[in-house]
């Protein structure tokens, strides 16, 4: 399909309201002949001829038709309006649920400030051009059209003088065309990028404060916008050149009436009211040619626009749901990976992953930076596909699983922790937004959110700020968890979702998700031993693969990987614990809680 038909597929839809505003124009265009008709009969047959009882006549004539002409012309433009916003909404609707069913490839490589300069400036131009371009043009040609006709009616030598300026007026629209288009298409390649400039600056501002870069950032944004300014001032230049030259051909076509008009009347070959006539014709030659060149600017800012919004949609995600797919609204929640490897830009990310979780363990990933913690547990909910290998669910290959019916039975706490501007509530019943606010407390109880969100100024109303603005790292991270809970899900993922907590609220939140009814699969990715040595099951990835499995205590007995970090981040904790000193302190904290109970 290419860019025109998709964009007609959505303007058919409101046919209607366009045909009825093209309908329109032929008529409302040839109306506009009257006027100059009526005006040299006034002046040939009341001034000249002394017959002023036709003057009332002809003078409520003007009135008439004026009136007429701009009813039927308002109702053309309303024609065009309700058909330009009713496109746009299509339009916007279609390309924003397509952004939605892209995968996470797509916005890797799309940034967020190109993507919404496509809903924004670029749906305006496609907006504009249905509302004012398609009629613009269309009155136009009608306009030039009929007073060209009327010309030889009134007087053939001036009509043919008039057509001699035509040739030029079509060479030149021609050349304004092909040095316009290129020039269009660099000013919406710029405006993306100073849009994704400035998007990603203010999103970013805190980090730009806390380095105290904003003069950095403000040299940088004033070369993106002085990059924008000069391709804008490229394409002025281009229309400055064009716009005098359709100036001059319409100035040309006075000219013509002036000079052979004048010696004609004079002559007597032509009578004053026709040199009024032809006059009143030629404000409708000129006003389509002076237009012209506004016109095609529009017009090309219109296909540049589309063809930009068609490329970013057209694309086609990586991740669809298959043909047949199997959908299971409850899973039990086994997990197997079998020969898993995973590439992306030519890297090994996973390399011949393997293991089997049975539903209702809990699953502690372990390793160091880029070891492929987070990869893998995306290729379990499919926001990737593997390389290689297979990932099953329910001894079923996620491959072969609906999307939906496989990402509503797993509840993610992501690293990068997102909120909504919304409420607290909101947010937390994400997932959910018809559930009972009994159930959103209990998320956030199970979470060990429940005692910050009361202490909060609304409570559970309380607006938290763009991407959670307001909140610690560790109150977001447990909103975030009571927002996957919520859910009641097969499989919980915990990707370092308690890396910015206590160690008390840690212990506390696994203490809660142990108590979980029809207990879920739940898999912990972690830096810290402490939040997964009580797991079923650990895994430890170094380097793309899986190089020790085993609970805890088996770990630490093969003096591995495992055991390295656990002397790293315990080795102190064992130096100490058989001196002196710390067991008098152990004593002080029991009596202590003695006397406290």
């Amino acid at each position: 399909m290419t860019p025109l038909k998709w964009f007609y597929s959505h303007l058919r839809k409101h046919a209607k309201y366009i045909i009825t505003g093209l309908i329109i124009i032929p008529p409302a265009s040839a109306l506009a002949v009257i006027n100059p008709k009526v005006s040299g009969a006034i002046v040939d047959l009341v001034i000249k001829e002394k017959n002023v009882e036709l003057l009332p006549k002809l003078i409520l004539l003007l009135v008439v038709t004026t009136l007429f002409r701009s009813g039927i012309r308002f109702v053309m433009i309303m024609s065009m309006e309700k058909a330009s916003q009713g496109m746009l909404f299509s339009l916007r609707d279609s390309v924003y649920k397509r952004l939605l069913l892209q995968d996470f490839n797509f916005y890797n490589k799309n940034r967020t400030g190109d993507l919404m300069s496509r809903q924004t400036g670029d749906m305006d131009a496609i907006r504009h051009f249905v509302a004012h371009v398609i009629y613009a043009v269309v009155e136009s040609i009608f306009i030039f059209a009929f007073a060209l006709i009327m010309m030889f009616t009134v007087n053939l030598k001036i009509a043919l003088f008039m057509i001699l300026v035509l040739p030029f007026t079509a060479l030149t629209t021609y050349f304004q065309v092909k040095n316009i288009k290129p020039v269009f298409i660099k000013s919406r390649v710029m405006f993306s990028r100073l849009n994704a400039f400035a998007q990603e600056n203010i999103s970013g501002n805190r980090v730009v404060k806390a380095f105290a870069k904003e003069d950095f950032e403000t040299e940088k944004f004033d070369l993106e916008n002085e990059n924008f300014r000069a391709v804008q001032l490229e394409g002025a230049n281009i229309w400055a050149k064009y716009i005098p030259i359709f100036e001059f051909l319409s100035n040309i076509l006075t000219l013509i009436l002036m000079l052979p008009g004048a010696i004609m009347v004079i002559n007597g070959q032509m009578t004053l009211g026709n040199m009024v006539t032809i006059s009143g014709y030629l404000w409708m030659l000129t006003t389509p040619l002076r237009t012209a060149g506004w016109l095609i600017n529009d017009i090309q800012r219109f296909l540049t626009s589309l063809e930009k919004i068609y490329s970013t949609i057209s694309h086609e995600p990586d991740i669809k749901r298959p043909e047949n797919a199997v959908v299971k609204k409850h899973l039990s929640g086994s997990v197997r990976f079998e020969n898993v490897s995973y590439q992306a830009e030519d890297e090994d990310i996973l390399n011949q992953v393997n293991f089997e979780i049975k539903a209702g363990q809990t699953v502690g990933i372990i390793g160091a930076t880029g070891a492929g913690k987070s990869t893998m547990m995306n290729l379990l909910c499919r926001f990737y596909d593997t390389t290689e290998g297979n990932v099953y669910v329910d001894n079923i290959n996620v491959k072969d699983m609906d999307l939906f019916s496989l990402r509503q039975n797993i509840g993610m706490a992501m690293q990068d922790v997102f909120l909504f501007s919304d409420t607290i509530e909101g947010n937390i019943a994400y997932g959910r937004p018809d559930c009972s606010f009994e159930e959103v407390e209990w998320a956030a109880k199970a979470a060990n959110a429940d005692l910050f969100i009361k202490m909060t100024t609304d409570g559970y109303d309380t607006i938290v700020g763009e991407r959670g603005m307001g909140l610690s790292g560790g109150q977001k991270q447990r909103i975030s968890l009571a927002r996957a809970l919520l859910t009641d899900p097969a499989i919980i993922i915990l990707d370092d979702t308690t890396s910015a907590v206590d160690m008390e609220t840690e212990t506390r939140i696994q203490e809660e998700l142990n108590k979980l009814q029809n207990k879920k699969t739940v898999f912990i990715i972690a830096h810290r031993i402490s939040s997964i040595k009580d797991a079923d099951i650990i895994l430890v990835l170094n380097e793309g693969r899986v190089v020790e499995q085993g609970t805890h205590d088996e770990l630490i007995r093969k003096r591995g990987y495992y055991y390295t970090v656990f002397s790293h981040q315990y080795g102190e904790f064992d130096r100490l614990k058989d001196s002196k000193d710390f067991k008098e302190y152990v004593k002080e904290k029991k009596r202590g809680a003695a006397c406290y109970g």
